[in-house]
């Protein structure tokens, strides 16, 4: 439909979407009766679903007592809540919590975070490192430490220089990544001394394709950062609360990270919100009563309280008893899966982490998001009322953790009637 709406990734600017009007649970309505199954979560966010009655009374009961108080100088109880349920809740010792608006935004104070720590020490250390293939937001520092492709083009010229290495993908889609390459790789960079910060997707680098690698791997990679005083940043935007089974991506890692990017399910997908949470010892240098010493950065709906409160009754949700047994119901159906596609279709490099399932059609032509067979699969699946949207040639499926076993299991058949057919 034309309203005016220039939609995102969406050459044109727009115009033929689906006009939703409802949500509940795992399923998506039209006006019209549609009934759509969201098998992505609707971008990773809504782990829940949709619609879910406690989160909505949540927001509407903060709604009624406080909507939004400038944060500069005032708090408020919700924040102060979340803070404290973040902080025993990440993996590690965490000590502060730093309040904005999306995932991008997050990684950008995780950057200016790491960077002005530095500065502000003294210490001349300027240089960031991130992984191949890596996404981590449209914002311009978000930009610079993702790789180069169609989402920066424009602007590559305009971005810092940033050192990429190679994680040793563990689907054989890059045989010449090897775990000693990229390790040899970190450890040339992070003696030279001028390196503040390496920021990396943990376990699975999401809109690069789902590509997935070993957490005793990158244990090693940060390793390497704590022996050199580097920095090391989690971009946990896609794969925290349960993603990859375990709290955080990062609870899989003997070695903490310093610095965890939140956003997406962290409000269930009913607000935005982003948090950016470090270390102690990251913020101290901050603590001076001196404006040089400030991290200036801020939002107007910084610790929106309704966000408060929606990220709140989510972390409710997690706690229930009845959570953990449905979420290991999802990843055993999940890793079955697996196994079924990788007897049945090895060539298209069929992997799995936690709740997430991806494989890679055309796996030659590696990961292409203008690839021809995106408009293929997006088309196959949601003519039949399957919200699968794939990362170019890369078919994945990232369920919300309400989806009913059955719901899932058709998924599943409607996947490998697809390859079957291709």
């Amino acid at each position: 439909m034309e309203s005016g709406i220039w939609h995102p990734y969406t050459p044109g600017i727009g115009g033929n979407e689906i006009l939703i009007d409802s949500g509940q649970g795992a399923f998506l309505y039209t006006k019209e009766g549609r009934k759509i199954l969201d098998a992505i979560s609707s971008w990773w966010v809504n782990v829940h679903g949709h619609g879910h009655p406690y989160i909505a009374e949540c927001i509407g009961n903060q709604a009624k007592k406080l909507e939004q108080v400038i944060f500069a100088g005032f708090t408020h109880q919700p924040a102060e809540n979340l803070a404290k349920r973040i902080l025993e809740f990440l993996p590690g010792k965490m000590g502060r919590v730093f309040f904005s608006d999306n995932g991008s935004t997050a990684v950008e104070v995780a950057i200016k975070m790491a960077l002005q720590y530095f500065h502000i020490t003294g210490q001349k250390r300027n240089k960031v490192v991130a992984l191949q293939n890596a996404y981590h937001g449209d914002t311009f520092g978000a930009m610079a430490v993702g790789a180069r492709g169609p989402f920066s083009e424009a602007f590559k010229e305009l971005m810092f220089e940033v050192k990429f290495i190679n994680p040793p993908y563990w689907d054989g889609f890059h045989p010449d990544s090897r775990p000693d390459q990229g390790l040899k790789m970190a450890e040339i960079l992070f003696s030279q001394g001028d390196v503040a910060a390496i920021i990396v997707e943990p376990l699975i680098q999401g809109a690069g394709g789902m590509q997935m690698y070993p957490s005793t791997w990158l244990d090693e990679v940060f390793s390497l950062a704590k022996k050199h005083k580097v920095l090391t940043i989690a971009d946990e935007v896609f794969t925290g609360f349960y993603r990859t089974g375990l709290p955080f991506a990062s609870s899989h890692l003997t070695t903490k990270p310093d610095i965890v990017c939140l956003s997406k399910g962290l409000t269930a997908g009913f607000i935005p919100m982003g948090l950016t949470v470090c270390q102690e010892f990251v913020a101290e240098p901050f603590y001076q009563k001196d404006y040089a010493h400030t991290l200036y950065h801020g939002h107007s709906f910084t610790a929106n309280p309704l966000a408060c409160a929606a990220a709140l009754a989510s972390l409710d949700l997690f706690e229930l008893d009845s959570f953990k047994p449905k979420l290991e119901i999802i990843l055993d159906a999940q890793k079955s899966f697996y196994e079924k596609l990788k007897r049945l279709f090895p060539h298209f490099l069929p992997r799995v982490t936690g709740t997430v399932v991806a494989i890679t059609l055309n796996p030659n032509d590696g990961v292409d998001y203008t690839h021809k067979s995106r408009g293929l699969i997006y088309s196959y699946f949601i003519e039949r009322d399957l919200l699968v949207r794939p990362i170019g040639n890369v078919l994945y499926i990232v369920p919300p953790y309400c989806i009913e076993i059955q719901d899932l299991q058709n998924l599943h058949n409607s996947i490998i009637e697809f390859l079957e057919s291709n």
